[in-house]
């Protein structure tokens, strides 16, 4: 196997093997990686990269999105909703005009969002190791 299969293969592993928070974290995870490096891009007037990098965000948050559960996620789904068309719409005016500070909000809040649900899935995963210690 080359090296980049390695790490495809990893990749794979992680996701299909991972819970749904976990899932979540990772989507988080790879917006930001995207809207850094969107960012470093933009720094450097390197605008192809900068479309390229913060379009790939916008995916991602586009996925956020459409994973919603509205009917049983009531209030909660509603919100995240919200959130996330406000972060795609700052994605887009700042691919658009250049600017950091659209960038910089969205990153924020992104940012957040991904310890919030990190910190639930450790809370799960530490409720899931008690359980199996009681049993």
């Amino acid at each position: 196997m080359v090296p980049s299969n390695y790490a495809q293969e990893y990749r794979k592993n992680a996701v299909t093997g991972a819970s749904p928070l976990q899932l979540v974290v990772m989507l988080y995870d790879g917006a930001l990686r995207f809207m850094e490096a969107g960012r470093f891009a933009m720094v450097r007037k390197d605008l192809e990269t900068q479309n390229d990098k913060l379009q790939r965000a916008q995916r991602i948050v586009t996925e956020l999105m459409a994973s919603l559960d509205m009917q049983r996620g009531g209030e909660l789904s509603k919100n995240l909703f919200g959130i996330y068309s406000y972060v795609l719409n700052e994605l887009v005016e700042a691919n658009l005009t250049d600017k950091p500070e659209p960038l910089d909000r969205s990153i924020k809040i992104i940012s957040d969002l991904r310890d919030s649900w990190a910190s639930l899935e450790a809370n799960r995963r530490e409720v899931v190791m008690d359980e199996r210690v009681a049993a």
